[in-house]
């Protein structure tokens, strides 16, 4: 089992959209919350942004520990959530790219028979780290659709 060029695909390139959906919005439109309970487009590249380190954390502990069960992650119970939330836009896409590297790094240099090691979700069950990647990447792409539906609302 090795990484597929799907997946290597979307590592390298797919949190490049963040920049190419907000690159015509000012502070004004990056901060408006379309619901009063929801989050902003600030706040959702917050998230992504703290949620590459949550993800490469949780690889390197299926890395050395036999099968760890990990809770659902939610960024209001993660108290180094609002601290990404209070820096500039630009500098957590600048961040996203940096940690992107690491993560790529981190993916590419896992053998064959590493790929293979679990950990377990609460939700979805024991996943290799093939699939919590994928999982990783849906993820993303699900704040990337809703960064989209944000900046073009009318």
């Amino acid at each position: 089992m090795k990484i597929s060029d799907s997946i290597a695909c979307r590592l390298k390139l797919q949190h490049e959209t963040i920049s190419e959906i907000i690159f015509d919005l000012d502070e004004q439109q990056l901060f408006k919350k379309l619901q009063p309970d929801k989050w902003n487009i600030h706040d959702n590249i917050a998230h992504l942004t703290r949620y590459q380190l949550v993800f490469m954390e949780r690889i390197n502990k299926i890395l050395s520990t036999e099968n760890p069960s990990f809770g659902r992650y939610k960024a209001e119970d993660d108290p180094e959530f609002e601290g990404w939330r209070t820096r500039p836009t630009k500098d957590l896409i600048e961040q996203i790219k940096l940690n992107r590297q690491d993560i790529l790094q981190l993916i590419e240099g896992i053998s064959e028979t590493e790929l293979n090691k679990t950990g377990t979700h609460p939700v979805y069950g024991n996943l290799n780290i093939l699939k919590w990647t994928e999982f990783f990447l849906l993820h993303e792409a699900h704040h990337l659709l809703t960064i989209f539906q944000m900046a073009n609302y009318k």
